[in-house]
């Protein structure tokens, strides 16, 4: 038994590498493609690099990630304390890795297209949403996250707060080092980055909770306990119309799950009163660990 629960955590920690290492690589990409040829200083130790490129060029942005993100590894150690796994060094070393081997061996002389607006819209959609993968498990990206907890054990600032200070931060120093127009763009490609990182995250996680009355909840309660391997917690309620004492079956499942579940039900009972709610978080047996 414990053989096997090794290998099935061995095999959590291969998939959770995998995935993780997929958003490393779009965070990368979004950056180098469309941030980075557009001087867009969209917050964050690569923000950071753009401007400080601009002033120190024999530096590549690549470099000057991977500098930038030691220094504040260094710092949040003696400061802060071990507060930060293995997964953040290893995501965010990585992608100012993959930035600096893309300088080197994939030179960008300039953007794709002359719209800049076009090419922040799709640059934040793609590093977002690896973003997103990254924080659904439980490492980021380092960079600004640092600067936040450092301004946390300090001033006692919430942590979402220290980001945005910090990355808006960033685009004011892009205003000095570049034109007005590109620091605007920054800041509104900050928050909206914010956006596309907490869709992603909902998306990811998104489950049904399904309230269902029928009076032959039986038939279905076995759907789900055998056919969904899904738990279901049941009570007695009475309606307020009719006086009558009815099972009420409340059950969590994703949303394939549900829809197989839904089916079921048309089949079983027809007047059946279900009610669905999304959940984005859900811990426990057969979902997320609490602590991971």
């Amino acid at each position: 038994m414990e053989k096997v629960n090794n290998e099935l955590q061995l095999k959590d920690k291969v998939k959770d590498f995998i995935i993780m290492t997929i958003g490393m690589f779009m965070v990368a990409g979004g950056m180098y493609f469309f941030f980075m040829p557009n001087k867009l200083a969209i917050g964050g130790a690569n923000g950071l690099g753009i401007v400080i490129n601009k002033f120190f060029p024999m530096l590549s942005v690549g470099t000057l990630m991977i500098i930038i993100n030691v220094v504040l590894f260094i710092l949040a150690f003696i400061i802060v304390g071990n507060g930060f796994g293995a997964k953040t060094i290893y995501v965010s070393l990585g992608i100012s890795g993959i930035i600096s081997l893309l300088e080197r061996f994939l030179p960008m002389s300039h953007p794709f297209t002359d719209e800049v607006f076009l090419e922040m819209i799709v640059g934040i959609l793609i590093s977002g949403a690896g973003m997103g993968v990254v924080f659904n498990h439980n490492a980021s990206t380092g960079g600004t996250d640092i600067l936040a907890k450092i301004l946390n054990k300090f001033f006692h600032i919430d942590l979402g707060k220290g980001v945005l200070m910090c990355d808006l931060s960033v685009t004011i120093m892009a205003g000095f080092a570049f034109e007005t127009k590109l620091a605007l763009f920054a800041m509104v490609g900050v928050i909206m980055n914010g956006f596309v990182i907490d869709a992603i995250i909902d998306g990811i996680n998104m489950c049904k909770e399904v309230t269902i009355i029928s009076d032959k909840y039986d038939e279905i309660k076995e759907y789900i306990l055998k056919d969904l391997a899904k738990g279901t917690t049941i009570y007695n309620a009475k309606g307020g119309f009719s006086n009558e004492e009815k099972n009420v079956l409340v059950v969590v499942v994703s949303r394939r799950d549900f829809a197989k579940l839904r089916k079921r039900i048309y089949e079983v009972d027809k007047n059946a009163f279900i009610t669905v709610n999304n959940i984005c978080e859900i811990f426990g047996e057969g979902f997320n660990a609490l602590l991971n």
